[in-house]
């Protein structure tokens, strides 16, 4: 990512109908810090998200990549990549976000450091589980998180 996709990464982050899988509308100062994360991920880890663009005009269509969240789920969890992507509202349905996430993890898998990779994934978002499935993710665990049920899934 780039500074120019952070207007339209805010955008995305406030879609309700985007989010509600993941959370709430994220204020500005919020994206603002995630936005600040995916780049320290990068510069620390050697990995990250990247933005998802449209090929005709370079539209920000969303993120895919990975970090470490810490969330506190156990060393099961929190000490591997976490993957994960989020696509705007406009980008969903058309396959984008099959072929974005089959693009990272074929990235990963290239790199000398790999190895296993988890993902959180809301009770009942049926196109995410889907597609964690697809790419070899199985379920480990389902707990509540914020309030919400989630499975939480491991590949490798």
């Amino acid at each position: 990512m780039v500074l120019a996709d952070f207007p339209a990464f805010v955008s995305l982050w406030q879609e309700p109908e985007v989010v509600r899988y993941i959370g709430q509308p994220r204020t500005e100062a919020e994206s603002w810090s995630g936005f600040l994360r995916i780049a320290g991920s990068w510069a620390l880890e050697g990995f990250g998200q990247w933005a998802i663009t449209d090929a005709a005009d370079g539209a920000f269509l969303g993120q895919a990549g990975f970090f470490r969240g810490a969330r506190g789920l156990g060393p099961d969890f929190d000490r591997v990549p976490e993957c994960g992507w989020v696509l705007t509202g406009a980008a969903q349905g058309r396959g984008l976000g099959r072929e974005a996430v089959e693009v990272v993890h074929g990235w990963l898998d290239a790199q000398g450091f790999a190895g296993p990779t988890v993902a959180m994934i809301e009770v009942g978002h049926e196109a995410s589980l889907k597609l964690a499935t697809r790419l070899g993710y199985r379920p480990m665990r389902e707990i509540e998180d914020d309030g919400d049920r989630v499975t939480l899934l491991r590949r490798g």
